[in-house]
C-alpha cells in the first residue's frame, strides 16, 4: 500500500559543521559548546542528510556482470528484482555496473516532515517485511522533532509510511519500519573486519534528494575516529571532563568537533543547540558522499554492505553563504559490522548497547595534560570506582596504546573503539606506565 506523496517541503537548507573547538576528550559523552563562527578556509565535517526533497529516480536489480557479459542483447533486462534493470552494452559492463543493479533495489530515500523543518535521507533495507537502517540525525532531524512524519520511496517508485522502531544517538544509527509491505530485497552485508585499504568502495543513496546516485572510489582509510557535537545525542554525561584538549592542532586535525545544523534554521544556529558529544569509528572514503547520502550503503566490489554513510569533510566555510559545499573525496561511514550489531539490538530491544570504560581520557601528547608523557594515546585523567578500568588495574596517568589491536593515537580513538563494542564485551587494552608497556584484559560496563 502507499500513502500520498510528501507535502511541500520548507526552504532547503543543509546540516553543515561547527570549526574546530579546543576542548577535552573524555571517555565519556559530555557537553560541548562550539564557537559560533567558523573560520573561514578551516576545514569542517558536513552531516550527509539534505534538507530538501528533489524529484529523482533510479534503477536497479540483483544481475551479476557475468550475466551481463554473457548475455547477447546489447540492451538486456531483468525482472527477478522489484525493479526493472535495463543494462546498455552489456560486454563492457562494469563491476560498478553489476553493483549498483544488485545492491540499488536495497536502498531507499527517506523523507522526513517535522512541524517547521523537513529532511531527506538514505536507509538500507534489512528485511523482505521493511525493516530499515539509517541514521538517527536523518529520522530526527538531529534531534529537531521526536515524532516526524516518515516516508520511504523504494527504488522502483513505491511510496510507504513508516514509523519508527528505535534510534541510537550514541552510533547515530536509527531503524524505522515500513507499513503495510512485503517482498522487498534486503541488503547482503560484509565483514568490515576484513576490509583493506584501497579496496573498491561504491555509495549509493540520495545525494540532494536525487535517489539512486551510484559514486565510486576506496576505502581510503579504516578506524578513523571523529567527534560529533549532536543534539539527537544523549544530554547526560557519565564522567566529566577537565583540561586539555586537541583542537584544530589536535591528534585529529580539523575534523575533532563538529555538529550537525538544525534544518531550516541557518547554519549558525545548531552551535547552541548541540549538547552532547558522540565519537565514531568509522571507514574514510573518496566515493562522493553529499548531502543527502546519510544512512545509505557504502558496498564492496561483491555489492555488499561495507558502511552506513555518515558524514563528510568540507575544506570550505559554508557558514557565511547558509549553504554547504559537496564532496572533497573526504567520507565517512560506519562499518557494518558495528551497524549490523545495533540494528538486530534496536529490532530486537528497541535500543542498543554501548560499552564503558569508566575513565576520563584526554589527549597524551597535550602539552596541559600529558605530563611525563612519552607516547601519544590516550592518557587516562581518572577512573571510576568499581569501573571497568578500575577493576583491571588501570589507573591515573596510564597512557592507552591499543585497543583490541587497534592502535590508539587520541582520547577519541580509545572512546570510539569502547562505544562500538557492546555493553559487557572484553576486550585487551595495551598501556603504557612509567615507560613500560603492559597488557591487560578489560570487561567493558554499559553506557547508560
Amino acid at each position: 500500500m502507499t500513502d500520498a506523496p510528501q507535502e511541500p517541503t520548507p526552504t532547503p537548507s543543509y546540516y553543515s559543521a561547527a570549526p574546530p573547538t579546543a576542548t577535552a576528550e573524555t571517555e565519556n559523552l559530555t557537553p560541548v559548546t562550539p564557537s559560533p563562527k567558523k573560520r573561514a578556509g578551516v576545514g569542517t565535517v558536513i552531516a550527509v542528510a539534505a534538507v530538501a526533497a528533489l524529484v529523482g529516480g533510479a534503477v536497479g536489480g540483483g544481475v551479476g556482470i557475468a550475466a551481463f557479459r554473457a548475455a547477447e542483447p546489447t540492451t538486456t533486462s531483468s525482472n527477478s528484482n522489484p525493479a526493472s534493470i535495463t543494462v546498455n552494452d552489456a560486454k563492457n559492463a562494469t563491476t560498478i555496473t553489476a553493483v549498483a543493479a544488485k545492491a540499488s533495489p536495497s536502498v531507499v530515500t527517506i523523507s522526513v516532515t517535522g512541524t517547521s523543518a523537513a529532511g531527506t535521507g538514505s536507509g538500507i533495507i534489512l528485511s523482505s517485511d521493511g525493516y530499515v537502517l539509517t541514521n538517527t540525525h536523518v529520522v530526527t532531524l538531529d534531534g529537531e522533532v521526536a515524532t516526524a512524519k516518515i516516508q520511504v520511496e523504494t527504488n522502483d517508485g513505491r511510496l510507504y509510511s513508516a514509523t519508527l522502531v528505535g534510534t541510537d544517538p550514541t552510533d547515530d544509527l536509527a531503524v524505522i519500519k515500513l507499513q503495510n509491505v512485503s517482498g522487498l530485497q534486503p541488503a547482503e552485508f560484509a565483514d568490515s573486519s576484513k576490509l583493506n585499504v584501497g579496496d573498491s568502495a561504491i555509495a549509493i543513496g540520495a545525494p540532494l534528494g536525487l535517489a539512486g546516485t551510484v559514486t565510486n572510489g576506496i576505502v581510503s582509510a579504516l578506524n578513523r575516529s571523529i567527534t560529533v557535537a549532536s543534539s539527537a545525542a544523549p544530554t547526560t554525561p557519565d564522567d566529566s571532563t577537565n583540561g586539555g584538549g586537541s583542537g584544530s592542532n589536535g591528534q585529529n586535525g580539523p575534523f575533532d568537533f563538529w555538529n550537525f545544523d538544525m534544518p531550516g534554521q541557518g547554519n549558525t544556529q545548531t552551535q547552541g543547540s548541540a549538547t552532547s558529544t558522540i565519537s565514531l569509528s568509522v571507514i574514510q572514503t573518496d566515493a562522493a558522499i553529499n548531502p543527502g547520502n546519510s544512512g545509505g550503503a557504502l558496498l564492496d566490489s561483491d555489492g555488499k554492505v561495507i558502511g552506513v554513510n555518515v558524514a563528510i569533510a568540507s575544506a570550505s566555510d559554508s557558514s557565511t553563504t547558509g549553504s554547504q559545499s559537496g564532496s572533497i573525496g573526504v567520507g565517512f561511514a560506519i562499518p557494518s559490522n558495528a551497524a549490523k550489531r545495533i540494528a538486530d539490538e534496536i529490532i530486537k530491544n528497541g535500543k542498543a548497547t554501548h560499552g564503558l570504560l569508566g575513565a576520563s581520557v584526554a589527549d597524551a601528547n597535550n602539552s596541559t595534560t600529558s605530563g611525563s608523557a612519552t607516547t601519544v594515546g590516550a592518557l587516562i585523567e581518572s577512573v571510576v570506582s568499581g569501573g571497568a578500568a578500575s577493576n583491571a588495574g588501570l589507573r591515573k596517568g596510564d597512557v592507552i596504546t591499543n585497543f583490541n589491536g587497534i592502535p590508539i593515537t587520541s582520547a577519541t580513538d580509545l572512546t570510539a573503539q569502547v562505544r562500538v563494542l557492546p555493553g559487557g564485551a572484553k576486550a585487551t587494552v595495551t598501556y603504557v606506565r612509567s615507560g613500560t608497556a603492559s597488557k591487560v584484559d578489560v570487561t567493558l560496563g554499559t553506557l547508560k
